[in-house]
């Protein structure tokens, strides 16, 4: 590893106004899980390296006065996946984070970093788009906010422009009988990258004061997200998919549901999966994914067994 600076700006603007100086040859980090393996092979050479972890805020997960909850970019997966605001209501980012590499690389790893390194297979990406998550970034011009879906760009390319750093992921007020669940398919069980990711996640948009009476007309007012990771240039939604999941439940709309997220996928050959075979994953994963959030929607607001011994009847690769 060649020598480089190793610099702790003092605030914000420091850290804007060293990043913007350099341009290559200056990198922000954060728990360089990512940063530090590509400097010791060689991968990226930087002179600077700007440590960003002790700025104010970057470190923290707190709730603001208005309902949404801001998470540093310097926050660990082990810290947000353990953390009671993110357990209680915004458990799909728990799961997403909790699956990202071994126990140990996730004491290093950020929330941050995962986003800005903009790979396609980024864990938490699918969990984020579905939660419809804002990434708060400073720069020259001082803070702005970019949608998440606008923040990854491309493979390794992010919206931030030059002297701009991520400071934190904000996350909307969740509905109480929300539920999600992301699933992950890799080479291996534990700690590998994506093949296929998806992140599905369900919520209700009236008051959540149904009775038994009108449990089944109340289906039309639940909305689902679904997100994909590692299937193209970035993650990404699959609204058909959604809308598919609108007002049918039954095995065959699940089963439609799954197929269209399939179809969304935009995967390529390379040397861990075939775009077949990824895009067929995806159904397979969108499938398990509905199944598991009706699952646990039905143990929650007691909606009939039948609906879960449905579910199990649905066929396809397991």
């Amino acid at each position: 590893m060649q020598p480089f600076d190793y610099i702790i700006p003092k605030d914000h603007a420091e850290a804007s106004a060293l990043l913007a100086n350099g341009d290559g040859a200056v990198r922000a980090f954060q728990g360089g899980t990512d940063l530090l393996i590509r400097m010791r092979g060689g991968f990226v050479r930087p002179e600077r390296v700007v440590d960003l972890k002790s700025l104010p805020g970057m470190r923290e997960i707190r709730r603001s006065p208005d309902g949404w909850l801001g998470v540093g970019a310097a926050c660990t997966m082990n810290q947000v996946a353990a953390h009671p605001l993110v357990q209680a209501s915004y458990d799909l980012l728990a799961q997403a984070c909790n699956a990202v590499a071994s126990y140990q690389l996730r004491n290093r790893a950020t929330v941050g970093g995962n986003c800005c390194n903009a790979s396609p297979a980024a864990d938490t990406a699918p969990a984020l788009y579905c939660l419809d998550a804002v990434a708060e970034v400073y720069g020259p011009n001082g803070a702005r906010r970019i949608p998440i879906a606008e923040f990854f760009v491309k493979p390794g390319r992010t919206a931030l422009g030059k002297g701009e750093f991520l400071t934190s992921i904000r996350l909307p007020p969740s509905s109480p009988n929300a539920q999600g669940v992301f699933n992950k398919l890799g080479r291996t069980k534990l700690g590998d990258i994506s093949i296929v990711s998806v992140a599905v996640y369900s919520w209700t948009i009236d008051d959540g004061s149904e009775t038994a009476e009108d449990r089944p007309s109340s289906i039309i007012h639940r909305r689902w997200a679904i997100a994909l990771g590692a299937v193209g240039p970035t993650p990404l939604r699959a609204p058909e998919a959604e809308a598919a999941l609108g007002a049918d439940w039954s095995p065959e709309g699940i089963r439609r549901a799954a197929d269209r997220a399939a179809a969304a996928a935009r995967p390529i050959d390379d040397i861990r999966a075939s775009a077949a075979y990824r895009r067929a994953m995806v159904a397979v994963l969108a499938r398990r994914g509905i199944e598991t959030v009706m699952t646990c929607l039905s143990e929650a607001t007691g909606r009939p067994s039948s609906v879960v011994h449905r579910l199990s009847s649905v066929g396809g690769a397991s």
